[in-house]
Order: C-alpha cells, then structure tokens, then sequence
C-alpha cells in the first residue's frame, strides 16, 4: 500500500513539473528565444547592411530580448504575410513599425510603444499637393494594410499599392501617383542616398491625422510576454537607450510623445 502511494505521489509530481514546462514554453514559440518577425527591407527601421540585418528595430529588438532573459532570432518576410506570420505562429512578435489601430488592436496584442510617429505627405517640389486637403480623389501609393493606407484613405485620396518605400518614391517620380503618405523618418534616411530628389515633403496636422503609436505587436494570447515586454521596453526607456538608438538611426529623438 505504502509503494501504490508512493507512485501517486510521483506520478502527481511529474505531471506538475511537466504543466510547469508546458507554461513556461508556451510564452515564446521556442523556449529561451524571442523570434521576430520583420521585413528587413524598411531603413532604417530593418534592412541588411553588407548582408547583415540592421537597423533601428534590429537593434531595439535584440536589447528587449536580452532584458527578458531570451536570445533573439529573426525571421524575414514581406509586408503582405508579415501578419499572417504571426498568426499561424511563426514567430512570437513582430518589431515592423506597427501602428496601433482599432482594427489591429480589436486582434493582437500590443506592448509599450516605442516610437511616436508623424505622417507627412511626399510629393514633387513644384507639384500640385501643397496641403492634405489637395490629396482628395488623387492617387497616392502605400502599402496594402498599412496604416499609412488608412491614413490616406481618410484623407480622402486613393491608394494604389505599392511594395516597398523606393518603389513609392519611383510611382512618384514617374508620375504614376501625385503623392505617399507615410513617416517623416522613412523620408529623410531615404533623402540622404537621394540627394538630387526633387521630392520634398510637408507634415499633415495631427488635428487631421494623430501621430501614430509605434509598437511591438504579438497574439492576443501572450499576455504574459507582453507583460515581460513592457518592463523591458520602459527599462530602455528610462535608461535613454531608445533615445541612443534613436539618433544612431534617424538622427533626431522620435521615441518620445
């Protein structure tokens, strides 16, 4: 009798160190990892360097695993399965310059945000775009699902899609399109390899379009990495590391409100 409870007893223990692991292993897709998804291609946000990913969100992803205790690992892919990847689990979060919007918020997770960032209008220097009120019935490119697509939309123009940020900027200069709607930031990195542009740019007030919250994005599921997350996140805040990589990338802070 004493042995039969003896093996109760272990069989009872085992099965609490296994629920144990099982809960443990559930926060990230592999144990001791954070696996991001990015595209890789949207400087300085992602993008490779002489082969190797860089880059701002590169970066701020590897320093945000570190301080969770996990080693990071990247998982690259176009914009268009970017999100389908983190449904089907590919990976655990995606750092892509995801803006927080209530149709993305109503279906994943959000950690603390990172960037703060304004929508600017680009177009050419002696086009007809002078203010976001001329983008009404025109043509802009954007890419399908961003919130620079919706940011457009509502400022009453019409998206056509376009893949990449340089494939935008050519629509623009090949007068396919009048105009993009996107990040400042993404404009002025690109403007530095393009000094001849004649594209130029002007800010729509945040009384017709908000500046947009920049966030970690992962399932509705991962409350608990969340969690882990915006403790890190608000460490780098306070420490000014997202200041630092902030001017290593943009030259100018875009972190704070």
């Amino acid at each position: 009798m004493k042995k039969k409870w003896s093996l109760i007893l272990m069989a009872g223990l085992a099965a609490l160190v296994l629920a144990a692991c099982g809960q443990k292993q559930a926060e990230t897709k592999t144990p001791h990892v954070l696996t991001v998804g990015l595209e890789g291609t949207y400087a300085p946000y992602s993008y490779r360097q002489n082969g190797k990913l860089t880059g701002f969100e590169v970066d701020l992803a590897k320093e945000t695993a570190k301080r969770m205790g996990l080693k990071p690992k990247f998982v690259t892919t176009g914009w268009d399965s970017l999100i389908a990847g983190l449904n089907s689990n590919d990976y655990d979060v995606v750092f892509n310059n995801m803006a927080e919007n209530t149709d993305r918020q109503k279906k994943f997770r959000f950690a603390t945000p990172y960037v703060y960032s304004k929508s600017i209008v680009i177009t050419k220097k002696d086009g007809a775009i002078k203010s976001a009120k001329d983008l009404k019935g025109k043509k802009v490119a954007e890419g399908t699902g961003t919130d620079n697509w919706n940011n457009a939309k509502k400022l009453g123009a019409n998206p056509i899609t376009s893949p990449a940020f340089q494939t935008s900027m050519d629509m623009i200069d090949q007068g396919r399109v009048a105009a993009a709607v996107n990040s400042r930031e993404a404009f002025e990195y690109w403007k530095k390899s393009h000094p001849d542009t004649d594209l130029t740019y002007f800010e729509i007030p945040t009384s017709e379009v908000k500046a947009s919250k920049i966030a970690p994005m992962m399932n509705k599921k991962n409350a608990k990495l969340q969690a882990k997350m915006d403790k890190a996140i608000q460490s780098e805040r306070k420490d000014g590391t997202l200041k630092r990589l902030s001017m290593k990338y943009f030259g100018t802070n875009i972190t704070d409100k």
